[in-house]
């Protein structure tokens, strides 16, 4: 029989589930607003590639010297708040890029939607991670699966109203309002941070004892080398079909759009997928899918079996990081901020490694065989899977 207080602890994990699915939808419509308007920006202000190149990394800057102090900050003020000032501050940043009049002020625009895009990341990942928890099942990889439709409306809104000459700066403004009514309209259903719940009742232990920092290791390898592949397909994938087998801007838009639309796909259904098969299975499975799928892409020419090549390698890039969270959330019960801290800031460095290294190594022999590097680090995060599992036994 369902007593009053478990209906009520039932309505309450799924009001927080709606909420941070809401984040997670936002933090993708912003990333892609910025994304799809870069280029008038760039125009606006006739900057050369490389000082785009230099204003961009405010970005990167910016989101790796907030990822582990907002992870330090939710310890003492809750994820939730950390959080929800991280989204503010991101989506305050928008109107900002759009005004910036010189490239050292875009920097600082930039610099500060990283810090708030980096902040968020671990924060919202540590909220879905305690909503996982409250439910007993997985549910990571529907919230990344908001992110990717998130990233899919923000490209699309972008893409029709650049070609209706609306500019950015009354774009960036509307997505800024919008985004900031949603993010503090769902921020009261955000769960209170974990660590404080438990703060009064025991005593502080060591975030990551010895025996589990081989699984987070592992942990952080499988988080690594899917963010830098995700990041190569990214900046590369389009690139690889226009210049390398020539098949035109269309089709090579169509195949990063086959690319984000399997993502979203795979996302959709993995958490279904890890119930039945375990995340082990599912990281490993995923893995070296997506390894046959750009081997496929790159032994073969014909464009049918590119495009289908890069779909593969869409659903299994969806599933590996929400279930690398999932396995980080529980290797340490009273730190949930250090372990997710950790897997997310080696993703954070494989994303910005990737694109840099391909076109390093493209420039010695070529796109089609940097590429390869990519189908390496997938059988590499293939072979680390078993340590989401093994993080389940020590938890």
């Amino acid at each position: 029989m369902i007593t009053k207080f478990q209906q009520t602890d039932k309505r309450r994990s799924g009001l927080a589930r709606v909420a941070v699915s809401v984040f997670f939808f936002l933090n993708g419509l912003m990333t892609a607003t910025m994304s799809t308007r870069l280029p008038e920006l760039q125009m606006k202000l006739a900057l050369p590639s490389g000082q785009l190149g230099l204003a961009l990394l405010g970005c990167t800057v910016g989101g790796l010297l907030t990822m582990n102090i907002a992870s330090r900050l939710s310890r003492h003020y809750g994820s939730n708040v950390i959080s929800t000032v991280a989204a503010l501050g991101m989506g305050v940043a928008l109107p900002l890029m759009a005004v910036a009049p010189t490239m050292p002020l875009l920097f600082l625009a930039l610099a500060f939607s990283g810090a708030g895009n980096g902040a968020m990341d671990v924060t919202m990942n540590m909220q879905g991670a305690d909503v996982e928890q409250a439910y007993g099942r997985s549910i990571l990889n529907s919230f990344h699966a908001c992110f990717s439709v998130g990233s899919l409306v923000g490209a699309s809104l972008g893409s029709i109203l650049a070609a209706l000459h609306v500019s950015p700066d009354l774009h960036f403004l509307s997505i800024a309002i919008c985004a900031c009514a949603g993010l503090i309209g769902s921020s009261r259903w955000l769960l209170p941070s974990r660590p404080i719940q438990n703060a009064r009742k025991q005593p502080t232990h060591k975030a990551l004892p010895l025996h589990s920092s081989r699984p987070l290791i592992l942990l952080g390898i499988i988080a690594f080398c899917v963010f830098l592949s995700v990041g190569a397909i990214f900046d590369w994938g389009a690139v690889y079909l226009s210049s390398t087998l020539h098949t035109g801007a269309g089709l090579a838009a169509a195949g990063f759009t086959a690319f984000l639309l399997c993502m979203t796909l795979g996302r959709s259904v993995g958490d279904k997928l890890a119930m039945r098969f375990g995340a082990a299975m599912l990281v490993r499975s995923a893995c070296l899918l997506a390894a046959i799928g750009l081997t496929l892409a790159l032994v073969f020419t014909w464009t049918p079996i590119v495009l289908f090549g890069l779909s593969l390698v869409g659903i299994g890039l969806s599933v590996p990081f929400p279930l690398v969270v999932s396995a980080a959330r529980r290797l340490a019960k009273q730190d949930t901020g250090s372990p997710l801290a950790t897997v997310t800031t080696w993703g954070y460095f494989g994303m910005i490694a990737g694109p840099t290294v391909i076109g390093f190594i493209a420039d010695r022999v070529g796109l089609r065989l940097a590429l390869f590097l990519v189908v390496f680090l997938c059988v590499l995060a293939a072979l680390c899977a078993p340590a989401t599992s093994t993080a389940e036994k020590i938890a």
